[in-house]
């Protein structure tokens, strides 16, 4: 069966809406790789608002306006500096911010972050259960959420005191030890970061014959 040209007119401009939407409103991400854990877990797909901190021009990333910036605790999306491969982190800090780690604990603007040891419901709900893995709850300022540590692995685990210049913004992963982010590839300019994460819009589990975690599907993430 042939396709019209009025056919193939609509598909097109089906095609440039859809295309256009994803670019400079809303997309999904899939998640390939554990560094998100435990709030992100390997197999699930998130919502991404890009209309979170500004308007940028569809299919590029020249920016029209801005009204707001990537605050502290924010879960975003961005284009490494290191090799351009889109990314999901934390952000930890922004600019002006002095901050420094010391044995997996972060230093900020004069104080030290507090963590305490996660309960075992929450191990369960986060699925950090295997053996070496340890979840703590992190007060980052004003925003509480997980992080996970893995005993085995000698990650980079202090640095700085390091202040943060001018649009420039510090990201890491929640798990801390199997994570690359700044500790590696440095700043990243705002301009990289492409959205905000909002939701987990499907779950599977790849190494469960990729079952559906249907308690964390349309969830929210912090």
């Amino acid at each position: 069966m042939h396709m019209t040209r009025r056919e193939f007119i609509q598909l097109i401009l089906l095609i440039v809406c859809v295309t256009t939407f994803r670019s400079a409103i809303a997309d999904w991400n899939d998640v390939p790789t554990g560094s998100m854990e435990p709030t992100i877990l390997v197999g699930e797909r998130i919502f991404v608002n890009k209309l979170a901190y500004d308007l940028k021009l569809p299919y590029t990333r020249e920016r029209i306006t801005r009204w707001s910036e990537p605050a502290r605790g924010d879960i975003v999306v961005l284009f490494s500096p290191e090799d351009e491969k889109r990314l999901v982190k934390r952000v930890v800090a922004i600019p002006g911010d002095t901050l420094a780690m010391r044995n997996n604990r972060l230093y900020i603007n004069g104080g030290w972050v507090s963590y305490e040891r996660a309960s075992d419901d929450i191990l369960q709900q986060t699925q950090a259960t295997k053996a070496r893995k340890i979840v703590y709850r992190e007060l980052l300022m004003d925003c509480e959420h997980m992080v996970m540590f893995q005993s085995a692995i000698a990650a980079p685990r202090s640095f700085g005191p390091i202040v943060l210049p001018d649009h420039q913004y510090f990201v890491m992963g929640d798990n801390r030890d199997l994570s690359a982010d700044s500790r590696s590839f440095g700043f990243v300019n705002g301009e990289r970061i492409v959205g905000r994460v909002e939701s987990i819009v499907a779950s599977v589990d790849p190494d469960n014959w990729f079952m559906p975690r249907f308690n964390r599907w349309f969830s929210t993430v912090s």
